[in-house]
């Protein structure tokens, strides 16, 4: 790393580490990156203005070099490098986190079951990429005692990169599905990439959690130290999972651990907490307390009561996966006169129109009594049925839905994060 030391020593002397030159903390170390549509380095003097005490840039016509500023080659790589070095002097257990779906809910919950023992680090918000990563690594501090890294990944060979510099030593996997199948080209696409976890902790002495019930990932780590739970009476943590009147519930030996998050396809997820909880020995009334006191929300699987009917509102991500596995789960709850509103999903290549279709068909295999769409994805699909109503957008909704009132008992909300759906509760408690 160019100016290795010195930049060491300026990220240890500052408030920490930022990117954006718009939310500069006083004393902050600035990283000036490019990206498709502006270049960090034109910010470097603007950084400086509002408090930063340090600034890395790799253009050296952007800012005058002197003792609080660093040339570098490239300023992401030095970010990256500065993460690595800093991950090195840490002697604390390091959970990685990824899959197609769940890893955000994981993640938290993981970290609530920890955090009864011991003082966490986890993500915050979706800084899961090639710069979050290292900015999750460079946040965490002497006094931390376990780092929860959540990794995403859109192509083969990221989660490579990303364990290269986070160095963890535990892993889970939520599951293997169909997100991103542009960058990744297929499902074995997906399954490689998200597998790279197990082969980096498989090559370091990594232990791995595994879901017993997805035969792939037990396949997949049958070489590797690993921990397997679920329902089959062969896991080292065997558990039962059952709905309760007001959400989840899971049993392990003598004990029952509710949650109150909705959405059977979340049992896995809690099931994950409870096994690292146990691993990491907390105490079982502690784990009680953790799981029961976690309530998803940033539009995941959020149970909103609306004039008396409940609304499913699940709108941060969505891919063939996710939507498939949170209409059976709702129809499986709310089957009598009920609503769904699916806005588009995205990153699908050529399957986009193909895993539109499946859905709509889905819709109609489980005999949903109102089908509404939103977005030009669904749009172009040739599936046509009275239970079906398409819209380009979310305006057009509105005002189709004001003009046609229907009766509906319960209603699902699952769309990607960028169609914004959560826009729709505020209208339909206004009706």
């Amino acid at each position: 790393m160019e100016n290795s030391n010195q930049i060491y020593n300026a990220y240890l002397n500052s408030s920490g580490v930022s990117i954006d030159s718009r939310s500069i903390k006083k004393g902050s170390l600035f990283f000036a990156l490019k990206g498709p549509n502006f270049d960090g380095n034109q910010f470097a003097n603007d950084a400086l203005k509002k408090g930063a005490s340090y600034v890395v840039v790799d253009d050296p016509n952007s800012v005058e070099i002197n003792d609080n500023i660093f040339l570098v080659e490239d300023s992401l790589n030095a970010l990256q490098k500065l993460a690595l070095h800093h991950r090195k002097q840490l002697k604390i257990p390091i959970i990685a986190i990824t899959g197609s779906n769940g890893k955000t809910t994981t993640k938290e919950l993981i970290r609530e079951v920890l955090s009864q023992k011991f003082l966490v680090h986890s993500t915050k918000g979706n800084m899961n990429n090639h710069i979050g990563v290292p900015i999750t690594i460079l946040q965490i501090s002497k006094n931390h005692e376990v780092a929860i890294i959540e990794m995403g990944a859109n192509h083969l060979k990221e989660i490579k990169k990303l364990c290269s510099i986070a160095l963890p030593n535990w892993g889970y996997i939520t599951n293997f599905g169909k997100a991103h199948l542009e960058g990744f080209g297929s499902e074995q696409g997906v399954i490689n990439g998200k597998s790279e976890l197990y082969e980096y902790l498989g090559k370091n002495n990594g232990k791995i959690l595994v879901n017993k019930d997805d035969l792939i990932q037990v396949e997949k780590t049958r070489k590797y130290t690993r921990y397997l739970f679920g329902s089959k009476r062969d896991c080292d943590i065997i558990v039962d999972y059952f709905e309760s009147k007001n959400g989840l519930s899971i049993g392990f030996k003598k004990y029952e651990f509710e949650s109150p998050i909705h959405g059977n396809y979340n049992f896995e997820n809690i099931a994950a907490a409870l096994s690292f909880g146990i691993l990491f020995e907390i105490d079982i009334d502690k784990i009680q307390k953790a799981i029961a006191s976690y309530d998803s929300k940033n539009n995941r699987s959020e149970k909103i009561i609306i004039n008396k009917t409940p609304f499913i509102l699940d709108a941060y991500n969505a891919n063939p996966t996710s939507m498939g596995v949170a209409l059976d789960s709702f129809c499986d709850n709310y089957s009598r006169n009920n609503l769904v509103i699916l806005g588009d999903m995205f990153e699908l290549g050529k399957q986009t129109f193909t895993e539109h279709e499946n859905i709509l068909k889905k819709c109609l295999e489980l005999d949903i009594t109102n089908i509404y769409t939103i977005g030009s994805n669904f749009m172009s699909t040739k599936i046509n049925n009275k239970r079906i109503k398409k819209f380009d957008n979310i305006e057009q909704f509105k005002v189709s839905f004001e003009k046609f009132k229907i009766h509906f008992e319960s209603a699902l909300i699952k769309g990607s994060r960028s169609m914004k759906l959560e826009k729709l509760i505020p209208f339909f408690k206004s009706l």
